[in-house]
């Protein structure tokens, strides 16, 4: 019994030193953030944040909430710590932090490292899916380079509300991660019908059409003269038999087979906007 008492402690006092080390390399990767991260080689792995600010060259921008709390918390940054901050119209910039608070932060822009990229003009158009799907699906379209992201109402759309704040957050986040320099545009959901109304027939929808005849779509595509362009994918249960109708009639419209298999909505996201941006995109 004596031994096995010494033989926990010294299982306990390995483990308690093993935390104190980790809290300890810790500290000290937190002292060390401002120092290496900026140096010139360096500035990939300085972390970015998009803000709706104006950036200019000695301008300050102060960070409130959900942002200050990010740096200040749970990066840990301090007085001196550089981050880059981008927006849609004034490029990539570096900042340094030059007054900390407790629930916020002022930083001064030092330099211009990047302008502003503008995003293909391709607009994405999608019946609105539930939560975890739906926050794939904006990250992946923000990532694959769509211009403006359009939510559509369709007669068999399974999420009856969709929080646009939610979605726009995870355009934000995808934007921040994915070295963005510039936001697609986030519109509010329309019906299916009143979008096709109003449809600017200068602008080519390319509709991906699951009953429709398995047929190569990079051969459709490669007919299509390049231009403004917009991609609609249904939801979950594919557009009603009318909706269909309603697509096929209309001039404008070209529809496409995503290859023999169903897809899943947010699957289908990605492989359709990878068609677009390799025949008729900026991946050309």
């Amino acid at each position: 019994m004596q031994g096995n008492r010494i033989g926990d402690r010294l299982v306990l006092s390995l483990f308690h030193g093993r935390a104190l080390l980790a809290r300890f390399h810790s500290a000290r990767q937190c002292a060390s953030f401002c120092a290496v991260n900026t140096q010139p080689g360096n500035l990939q792995r300085t972390p970015r944040l998009y803000v709706v600010a104006p950036l200019e060259a000695g301008g300050t921008v102060t960070l409130h909430d959900r942002q200050a709390h990010y740096l200040l918390h749970v990066l840990r940054l301090r007085k001196g710590a550089t981050f880059r901050l981008f927006n849609g119209s004034d490029g990539e910039w570096l900042a340094e932090i030059v007054e900390a608070r407790k629930r916020d932060l002022v930083l001064k822009c030092e330099r211009k490292l990047r302008d502003a990229q503008p995003l293909p003009d391709i607009d994405y158009l999608f019946a609105p899916l539930k939560h975890a799907r739906l926050d794939y699906l904006a990250q992946k379209a923000t990532e694959m380079g769509a211009g403006r992201l359009r939510p559509v109402i369709t007669r068999r759309t399974i999420a009856e509300r969709m929080n646009v704040d939610r979605f726009k957050s995870n355009v934000i986040e995808a934007a921040e991660q994915c070295n963005l320099v510039g936001l697609p545009e986030v519109l509010e959901p329309e019906p299916l019908d009143r979008i096709i109304a109003g449809w600017d027939e200068a602008r080519r929808l390319i509709y991906c059409d699951e009953v429709g005849p398995a047929a190569n779509p990079l051969r459709v595509l490669k007919e299509i003269e390049p231009g403004p362009l917009a991609v609609l994918i249904g939801p979950e249960g594919g557009f009603a038999p009318e909706e269909q109708k309603l697509l096929r009639n209309q001039k404008f419209v070209t529809a496409i087979s995503l290859g023999p298999r169903i897809m899943r909505a947010d699957t289908a996201a990605v492989a359709a906007l990878a068609l677009v941006q390799a025949v008729l995109g900026d991946w050309r």
